[in-house]
């Protein structure tokens, strides 16, 4: 029996096993260390290619997985079957999804010119001038990674909520994405005349 490989449930288990593990599983030879790390700890052998797979990491358009392979990654990361594992995931009651009012700037309400300033912890500020298609250049930033003359991509500034930067562009990089506040998310927000 087999499972569709892009279920939530797949994707926890995946960290979950990164998390044992102590890393990402992100070359070839990381899916070979796991490998070996499983067949010592339970004596079940799973090859690094069905990793692969499992991981999305194999070239070769696989879109399900094995409810054995499922089972020996369940046992690895948490001493419990496939099944156990979904209904303990369901009995976390981790919430993934909410319906909340904030304060917000929406790209697409602003002109071009216009300076977004925004804050996060512990010291960070930055401002950035709009130039149109969602795309902004910092123009003064101050305690950030973030330089004079930076560009990124981005459609919405939430306070209270992490600001993700599409295509951020510095001289020494090029296309990146850079989040910020991702503890506490913005701190401060506005617009400034």
């Amino acid at each position: 029996m087999t499972i569709k490989s892009d279920i939530p449930q797949i994707y926890a288990l995946r960290e979950r096993v990164e998390n044992k593990f102590g890393k990402k599983l992100k070359v070839h030879s990381d899916f070979v260390e796991l490998t070996s790390l499983i067949e010592m700890e339970l004596r079940q052998h799973i090859s690094e290619t069905t990793l692969e797979r499992v991981w999305n990491y194999s070239t070769r358009a696989y879109d399900s997985v094995s409810v054995r392979t499922l089972n020996v990654l369940s046992q690895f990361a948490s001493n419990m079957n496939w099944d156990s594992f979904c209904e303990m995931l369901r009995k976390e009651n981790k919430i993934e999804s909410e319906v909340f009012n904030a304060e917000i700037i929406m790209t697409k309400d602003l002109n071009v010119g216009d300076i977004v300033r925004f804050g996060w912890l512990p010291d960070r500020i930055c401002e950035a001038r709009y130039l149109g298609d969602d795309k902004f250049v910092a123009e003064h930033c101050e305690n950030s990674t973030i330089k004079d003359g930076d560009t990124f991509v981005c459609s919405q500034f939430i306070l209270g909520k992490e600001l993700q930067m599409n295509d951020f562009c510095q001289q020494t990089s090029v296309g990146k994405i850079y989040v910020v506040g991702r503890e506490h998310g913005l701190t401060m927000l506005n617009i400034l005349n």
